[in-house]
């Protein structure tokens, strides 16, 4: 089982930036998916943006250009930088691991990000 740990939320004004991050402990799987998923009250849960163990990205449009994930592979933690941040980014962020062979599946409890306008 895994076990995932978010840090870094807060509140903030339109324009400015924050950084989450997110560390991994317990069964890793050698081969994952780490990333970060938002959900707003009265809405799905969406992905923001994942980070493959050999470093590939993807990300949702809506933060293209705005928001970098990095990872940290020998610490078990990923990071998600996110400038420019507008009023609908506020949501609950959620960190996951996934194993891409290794049925591996894990959420962090979330973090409050707010922007204000």
């Amino acid at each position: 089982q895994v076990q995932l740990v978010e840090s870094g939320g807060g509140l903030v004004q339109a324009g400015g930036s924050l950084r989450l991050s997110c560390a991994a402990s317990g069964r890793i799987p050698n081969i994952n998916v780490m990333g970060w998923y938002r959900q707003a009250p009265g809405k799905q849960r969406e992905l923001v943006a994942t980070i493959t163990t050999d470093g590939s990205t993807n990300y949702a449009n809506s933060v293209k250009g705005r928001f970098t994930i990095s990872r940290d592979s020998a610490k078990n933690t990923v990071t998600l930088q996110m400038n420019s941040l507008k009023p609908e980014d506020t949501a609950v962020y959620y960190c996951r691991l996934t194993g891409i062979i290794d049925p591996t599946n894990g959420w962090g409890r979330g973090t409050q990000v707010t922007v204000s306008s």
